[in-house]
């Protein structure tokens, strides 16, 4: 590979990133021509991919059609201890079980961003549910508490002495060692990760291989424009959503949202999303225009041009019309959610995902987001006669008709 073409690519694939330590090292080896193997974990902790999620998985497609070799690490094991990164407090853990299921809900929504060929899935249950106990010890034994409480949600609770449980201390090493098990040249993640993917690159010299380069994406904000976006906070866009509730949602971030979301959540040229982030800053009009074409450059990216024009018209119809959409979905009763004529609301909103959970449908319910026939609904338990062939609705832009 000529120096100038790797110059050109090393630009291309450190666009955007947060951090890549080191970048010599990244430059050095795609000047070799090598094909490197680049590993991105995601822990199957809930159903949907989020635009949040789908930054680095962007990143990891990027390397793929550059001819270098994706290993898409599915952390069926590391999901069940729970990452700490950020979080103030112990995390509860998983079972076997729903992790399992999470899993096979995320499988088929990863190619709609990364390509099947040059890919590799691996789950990390593979190496590390084997690991006896004297595994785990040569495993620790390469690192120290002192060097765990360098990461700052960490120091932050030992600080405010509130719990640190030892099996999150594991969870990097656990990480880490997933890069030794699939030998990783660059592992990509969030800049929430980066400590973590700092412990990879320790492990692997512990391990006898040359150390990964870390490369983070920023960290998306969710729909309430302060928190990254999260399924469990219910602030998030999944990429599988229809293109009227995802062009909805698009519409209600914070005008200061619309040039970070054009910059990480489309296909628009850096010039275009400085010329959007402006007109955000304006404000009135033209911040409004300027959500509408990230709105439809978003919706575009995973359902097409023509789906975001048809996005923006129901928008229009439901917003500035006040009209019920003209295409409402139709869904049953969910019939686990029926005991006799009683129907648990919580759980038809979590199975017909109009909520991310049943906690999730809860909150919107005593939060008064809920509407039956355009009435808001305060009671968890219905009558299922007063569902049947009725419209439900959750906030200003998801609605299903039950049938009868």
């Amino acid at each position: 590979m000529a120096t100038t073409d790797a110059a050109s690519l090393l630009e291309l694939l450190t666009a955007r990133a947060e951090h890549v330590v080191p970048k010599e090292d990244l430059a050095e080896r795609l000047a070799t021509g090598k094909k490197l193997r680049v590993k991105l974990g995601l822990d199957p902790t809930a159903r949907d991919v989020t635009l949040g999620w789908a930054v680095p998985l962007r990143k990891l497609r990027e390397f793929q059609d550059a001819g270098h070799t994706a290993v898409l690490i599915v952390g069926d094991f590391t999901a069940r201890i729970g990452d700490p990164s950020g979080k103030s407090e112990t995390r509860p853990q998983l079972s076997k079980e729903e992790v399992q299921g999470f899993a096979d809900a995320l499988l088929d929504q990863f190619y709609d961003i990364i390509s099947k060929g040059n890919l590799e899935i691996r789950y990390n249950s593979e190496w590390l549910e084997p690991l006896d106990f004297a595994g785990i010890l040569k495993l620790t034994s390469h690192y120290t508490v002192a060097q765990m409480l360098e990461r700052d949600d960490f120091a932050k609770r030992y600080k405010d002495q509130r719990p640190i449980s030892i099996v999150e201390f594991m969870y990097p090493l656990a990480q880490a060692y997933d890069s030794v098990a699939v030998q990783a040249d660059v592992e990509l993640g969030g800049t929430d990760q980066l400590f973590n993917l700092l412990v990879g690159r320790d492990l692997q010299r512990a391990y006898g291989q040359p150390p990964q380069i870390a490369l983070t994406m920023p960290l998306l904000e969710g729909l309430d424009g302060i928190q990254k976006m999260s399924q469990s906070l219910g602030n998030y866009i999944g990429i599988r959503e229809a293109p009227e509730e995802m062009f909805g949602k698009v519409m209600s971030i914070p005008d200061s949202l619309v040039g970070r979301y054009a910059e990480l959540a489309t296909q628009m040229s850096p010039e275009n999303v400085a010329d959007v982030a402006e007109e955000a800053r304006t404000g009135g009009p033209e911040a409004g225009a300027a959500k509408r074409r990230v709105a439809r450059a978003i919706v575009a990216v995973y359902h097409g041009d023509d789906a975001a024009n048809s996005a923006e018209v129901a928008f229009d119809r439901q917003f500035k019309e006040h009209k019920v959409p003209e295409a409402i979905e139709e869904a049953d009763i969910p019939a686990d959610a029926i005991d006799g004529e009683e129907v648990y609301l919580p759980r038809v909103l979590a199975e017909l995902r109009l909520a991310s959970s049943r906690s999730d449908a809860r909150r919107l319910i005593a939060q008064q987001g809920v509407r039956l026939n355009g009435e808001v609904v305060t009671r968890e338990q219905l009558a299922a006669a007063e569902l049947r062939g009725a419209t439900l609705q959750v906030g200003k832009r998801r609605f299903v008709r039950l049938r009868g």
